[in-house]
């Protein structure tokens, strides 16, 4: 029989997933010698044999690997025919331009789950037990190829048991880098009241200590949490007021799916997400009874309608949740503002304050990774974090970049992104960049991908606002500058998520953003594409007086825009009015005289006016707070809408908010409940998003919209803007990979650069709407649509 040899390189996520396991064990059913191994670029394999076993084989590769690879890329090419005999695993090679991608950390497996449970297993109890198909992954690794020896695992020399498993194809611990157990891997450690150095299982005291009203802090993959007993209102509220989180709901780790039903609502795109490798926090609907039921305290998530669940990722998740019997609150290990601790010296220092006792480990974790953070639109994924369980796994670009770039992202809930060629890195969840912890989780985090993925930026952008930390760490680097229009990253974000180049109409709705003409920007429409954009309309800017203050507290955002929708004449008898009557004439004149009150189109400040109105928050504790808890108060049954005609602005529509705010307080004066009113004032800005692309599709053919921006997160909002869009014949481009939110406008900011050289669409759209400025509206003030 002639025999055949073939050379295979494959890309993609193939290294720590055992997928040389795989290969080998393919290879010797087959009958096949060579050899496979990892490089700097993936997988390299080398097979001889039969033509049809070998036939056989490349079909294999791709129609059945193992589950957490991800293949991106296959090339074969004829090899030499050597006649070996034999099929191994060769030693892992090194240098040469990088290219292999690192797996994501991964939730433990059935089989691992097995071990845990079974007293004959030598990992019964075991908190670490990993294997190829489960474990840590990208919060360990420090280099590639993904071999132990480039990770935390180093120092754990293996035992001859593990070493046994580790060196047998046939065992699926074959080539699992962190393998381990009792007689030789990480230990768990107490520290705290009444067992602090005592001997015996670590986890008794903690259990105990957890009971009985404590709060502990846990060391997980990506770093510490803050746990207490979710039913156990004043742990909780020590907690919350230890950790200065007065109002943001709390995550609640329960031990299966039947235990989350207990307390929520869960679909079953949500049970996929829950039980999935990633595991990320989960947010979902309460049931009625939830908020009073003895499972979940009532400070967990004050007032809110959402809990955000999560299963156990870990095998000390699954033993703390077994041995207590009970959900659990788990939120990061920081206090309010500062990224989650990691280091253990830092957290005893950062946490000691917060918790009570702390259950620890010796392993050492290399990168900080908070929990992710998603929830279900139509049946898919929309992310409100993206970071634990999905990074580092790249995203393909629709044009590649001709040079290596950086992108240092926005300050709230800050990403950065690399792109090489036409993958971009989006970095894990850094936190609100506004301080020099997170600065130097950030600069670290650019340190570590650069190595990681052997990325020399040649091209930096960044957000056009000066004040931003990232912004300034930008313009300190030594490479070409890109600065991109916060929105215009927004929208490039939401195409690159979807895979398209555009042109577009793109909606970009968020809190704030720096414009192009120096004000800040928020309720937008935009022509774009990935190298460019133009402003098509806005919502018409109103002062925000106090400035920043006025984020904080919403009612001074209600006193400019009453001002404006009643003339000066705001009717003393609104509620509102007479809460801040105080600081009312102070802040009016502000706005007035235009000092500390910068001219704002946000959408998100709009909102924070209704809300304030409403009577739903005249001040906030973290960001969105107000427009959160208006939405929950929506009833879901009201379809009806207040009208609100698009305006001629010079060569730009507007979106006059006045008008809303003024029938929003019209409503409440004659005593329509604040439910109906806040569904009336949701579904008329939904309208508002049709009849805006409706004008730019009049003016430029454009029939695909992009929604972008975190006031999108909102699913009333967002369901109701779709269902227009989509009646009306738009395709409708939504976020299912990356936030709508801040977190990734760095993977816009990097797919505008990588696209700027390339020639845009966009220039001849832009023709067209200049030319279609003057003509839009004929005269009328409303769309007629």
């Amino acid at each position: 029989m002639s025999r055949r040899a073939v050379a295979v390189r494959i890309e993609g996520i193939v290294q720590g997933v055992g997928f040389r396991p795989f290969v080998y064990g393919l290879a010797t059913r087959l009958g096949l010698a060579g050899l496979v191994g990892n490089d700097e670029r993936g997988v390299f394999i080398e097979v001889e044999g039969g033509s049809a076993p070998v036939e056989e084989f490349l079909a294999a590769l791709t129609g059945d690997p193992p589950p957490l690879a991800v293949i991106e890329r296959i090339t074969t090419g004829p090899a030499p025919v050597t006649g070996r005999r034999t099929f191994a695993i060769a030693p892992s090679a090194a240098g040469g331009d990088r290219h292999a991608l690192v797996s994501p950390d991964v939730a433990t497996c059935d089989a691992c789950l097995r071990d845990l449970t079974d007293p004959a297993d030598r990992r019964c109890g075991y908190a670490f037990t990993n294997c190829t198909g489960c474990g840590p992954r990208f919060t360990i690794v420090r280099d590639v190829p993904y071999d132990r020896a480039n990770t935390t695992m180093a120092g754990f020399l293996m035992c001859a048991d593990c070493a046994r498993e580790y060196h047998d194809p046939g065992d699926r611990r074959f080539h699992a880098q962190p393998v381990c157990c009792p007689a030789c891997g990480p230990s768990l450690r107490f520290h705290g009241p009444g067992g602090s150095g005592a001997a015996g299982d670590p986890l008794e005291p903690a259990v105990r200590l957890l009971r009985e009203g404590g709060v502990l802090a846990v060391k997980g993959l990506g770093g510490y949490h803050l746990a207490a007993l979710a039913a156990d209102e004043p742990a909780v509220a020590a907690l919350r007021s230890r950790k200065h989180r007065e109002d943001k709901p709390f995550a609640v780790m329960a031990s299966d799916v039947a235990a989350a039903r207990r307390l929520c609502v869960v679909d079953r795109a949500e049970e996929r997400l829950l039980t999935g490798p990633a595991r990320p926090v989960v947010l979902l609907r309460r049931l009625p009874d939830a908020s009073v039921a003895p499972s979940v305290a009532p400070s967990v998530a004050p007032g809110n309608r959402w809990l955000g669940v999560l299963l156990p990722y870990t095998p000390l998740h699954h033993l703390l949740l077994r041995a207590l019997g009970h959900p659990i609150v788990l939120t990061s290990g920081n206090v309010s503002d500062e990224p989650i601790a990691y280091r253990d010296e830092d957290a005893l220092e950062r946490l000691g304050g917060i918790a009570d006792a702390f259950l620890t480990h010796d392993r050492p974790i290399h990168i900080r990774t908070d929990d992710s953070v998603v929830r279900v639109f139509r049946g898919r994924d929309l992310p409100i974090r993206r970071s634990r369980g999905y990074v580092p796994h790249p995203l393909p670009l629709a044009r590649a970049a001709r040079r290596p770039v950086l992108a240092c992202g926005a300050e709230l809930k800050h990403t950065f992104c690399l792109v090489k060629d036409d993958r971009a890195f989006v970095s894990h969840h850094i936190g609100d960049l506004e301080n020099y912890e997170t600065l130097r989780s950030f600069t670290e985090g650019v340190d570590h991908f650069r190595r990681l993925f052997d990325i020399t930026p040649e091209v930096v952008a960044h957000d056009l606002h000066p004040d931003y930390l990232s912004t300034k760490w930008a313009l300190d680097q030594d490479a070409d500058l890109v600065g991109v229009q916060h929105h215009h990253a927004h929208i490039a974000s939401c195409l690159a998520d979807n895979g398209v180049a555009g042109p577009v109409a793109g909606v970009a709705f968020d809190g704030l953003g720096y414009g192009s003409d120096g004000t800040l920007w928020g309720g937008e429409f935009l022509v774009a594409d990935l190298a460019g954009f133009e402003r098509a309309g806005h919502l018409a800017p109103v002062p925000m007086p106090g400035g920043a203050t006025a984020i904080r507290q919403p009612w001074r955002m209600a006193a400019a825009y009453l001002d404006l929708a009643y003339d000066g004449d705001v009717p003393e008898d609104l509620d509102v009015v007479r809460r801040n009557a105080g600081q009312w004439a102070a802040v009016v004149a502000l706005a007035r005289r235009g000092v500390n009150a910068p001219l704002t189109s946000s959408m998100g400040r709009l909102f924070d006016a209704v809300a304030a109105v409403a009577g739903v928050r005249d001040a906030i504790t973290y960001e969105g707070q107000a427009a959160v808890e208006f939405e929950q108060l929506a009833d879901p049954a009201v379809d009806d809408a207040y009208p609100c005609g698009l305006v001629s602005a010079g060569t730009r529509f507007a979106v006059p908010g006045v008008e809303l705010v003024r029938a929003v307080a019209d409503d409440l004066r004659a005593g329509v409940p604040r439910e109906v009113v806040a569904a009336r004032f949701h579904n008329a800005v939904a309208r508002v998003v049709a009849d805006g692309c409706t004008l730019v599709r009049k003016a430029c053919g454009l029939s695909t919209v992009a929604l972008s921006g975190g006031v999108f997160q909102n699913l009333l909002l967002l369901g109701r803007a779709v269902t227009l869009l989509e009646e009306r014949g738009f395709t409708v481009l939504t976020h299912h990979r990356v936030p709508p939110n801040d977190g990734g406008v760095s993977l816009g900011q990097a797919a505008v650069a990588a696209a700027m050289a390339a020639n845009s669409p966009i220039r001849g759209v832009r023709r067209e709407l200049s030319q279609a400025r003057h003509t839009w509206f004929g005269g009328m003030s409303e769309t007629g649509t």
